[in-house]
């Protein structure tokens, strides 16, 4: 049985308490390797060697962390095919999607911040011929980097990446559901030559290891992803310290379609953007409302496109539709489905957890599922459920379309569908979230900022705001 370690100092060593944690296979139910059940004692080790390195590399040339970093992707690229599959074993998505979509941002995280780094300009303000002020962005120190389960690689490079560009050395907690990718991780910076304690990976579970990271008073920033009541924990217990934070949380994203729209394209990527990765993508299109006159078409063709999406073992080439994460949030998505349907929801297609034959016979795999004839204020609408689960709604007017897609506590994206221009730019000033597709999903600029509003989180990830993020500003004056 395989065991992971943790990553402090450069090295890869064993929980100090020698405790362990089960870590299942979604796509057989199996354990197949022991997590690191890292507590207080592991927090200690990787602050003291964070403490050791800080000043050293803050003082490291932008251009050497940026040819360190450059390295790390290069190897991250080189190993593609070993690190897709772990994440297929380990998260149960499609090894497709785990290398073309996982993997290659992994690597493109870290490329694009180590460029980002030397490009990183400062401002200045003249007074007339009184003085001149100019910005200085000094790192923080060390800061804490929280990743979740989803896209484990993918979002832990999102984070550790702008951090390490910018100066600061980090202590990691990637999530404990699915930690190997960043075990692998961990040897990939050891190879490229990452100086001991600049990065430091601590594997466990939230209480036992995140709550203590969060508080660590020499711990000066939290950058969080995940879910929405975590992260009103993590602003409650980080009131009185002080600690700048990045919290990037659930959604319960808005798919608004126009009569006017392009229908084939429209109906190709709405079926992606409610089932890519399983629908365990916080960007997911769960509420998709339809304009009256295409509603019937639209739902015919949607429906029959879902019911066509190849479900299998995460590790062949032809699935599409992998394994939930885990037989717990696989119970929590089939109890939404349940609730659904008494609250007056009609299924019409999937809803059901299927058996595959073979190895994957105690797999946790679940139909995508369609839902129509629910109100949107209803719990199935409101939640965020994080799985392969939609519903559909019609709508009339572009004022009604707006008002259904404000309707919940969360603002993390959306995405539009009309070839009217007027329209686009009504709707995208007025819906009330981060981001907003239009006539598109999951088109993504890394140097554009990422992050929701109301319950969907506080602050923004990516290009600059990452790298402001990740500094702080000073002042500096001086009198002519």
């Amino acid at each position: 049985m395989q065991k992971i370690k943790n990553y402090i100092n450069g090295q890869l060593i064993a929980p100090q308490n020698e405790s362990y944690l089960d870590n299942i296979a979604p796509a057989t139910g199996e354990v197949y390797s022991l997590i690191p059940d890292s507590d207080e004692q592991d927090l200690t080790l990787a602050v003291e060697a964070a403490q050791s390195a800080k000043n050293k590399w803050a003082n490291t040339s932008t251009e050497k962390r940026a040819q360190i970093l450059c390295r790390l992707a290069d190897i991250i690229e080189a190993n593609s095919e070993e690190l897709a599959i772990a994440e297929a074993i380990d998260n149960g998505k499609p090894v497709t999607l785990a290398k073309d979509v996982d993997i290659y941002r992994s690597a493109a995280n870290i490329r694009f911040f180590a460029h980002a780094c030397t490009q990183f300009s400062s401002e200045s303000h003249a007074m007339e011929d009184v003085a001149i002020n100019y910005t200085l962005r000094d790192p923080i120190g060390i800061v804490g980097c929280i990743s979740p389960w989803n896209l484990p690689l993918y979002l832990f490079t999102w984070k550790i990446a702008p951090a390490l560009a910018s100066g600061n050395v980090v202590i990691a907690k990637p999530s404990e559901i699915t930690p190997m990718t960043a075990y692998l991780f961990s040897k990939l910076c050891i190879q490229a030559g990452l100086p001991k304690g600049v990065l430091n990976i601590l594997h466990g579970t939230g209480p036992n290891i995140g709550a203590p990271l969060v508080i660590d008073p020499k711990i000066k920033a939290i950058s969080f992803t995940g879910g929405t009541s975590t992260g009103a924990h993590i602003a409650k217990s980080t009131a009185g310290l002080f600690k700048k934070l990045s919290l990037e949380l659930g959604g319960k994203n808005p798919t608004v379609i126009f009569e006017d729209c392009d229908f084939d394209d429209a109906v190709n990527t709405v079926v992606r953007a409610a089932f890519a990765n399983q629908g365990q993508i916080c960007l997911c299109g769960s509420r998709i409302y339809i304009q009256r006159p295409i509603y019937d078409k639209f739902k015919q063709a949607f429906i029959e496109k879902v019911s066509q999406i190849k479900i299998g073992d995460p590790l062949e080439s032809d699935t599409q539709h992998g394994a939930l994460v885990s037989e717990e949030h696989m119970k929590k998505v089939l109890s939404y489905i349940e609730l659904a349907q008494t609250e007056g929801g009609s299924i019409l297609t999937g809803g059901k957890q299927i058996t595959l034959p073979g190895r994957c016979e105690k797999g946790y795999f679940v139909e995508p599922t369609v839902i129509e004839n629910l109100d949107n204020n209803c719990r199935t609408n409101q939640e965020e459920i994080f799985g392969p689960v939609c519903t559909i709604m019609l709508f009339d007017t572009e004022e009604e379309a707006l008002t259904l897609a404000n309707g919940t506590q969360y603002g993390l994206a959306s995405s539009v569908w009309t070839n009217d221009l007027k329209r686009a730019h009504r709707m995208a000033k007025n819906i009330e979230a981060g981001i907003v597709w239009i006539n598109c999903w999951l088109l993504r600029d890394l140097r554009t900022p990422f992050g929701g509003v109301k319950s969907s989180g506080v602050g923004r990830e990516g290009g600059l705001e990452a790298l402001r993020f990740f500094t702080e500003p000073k002042n500096v004056c001086i009198k002519y």
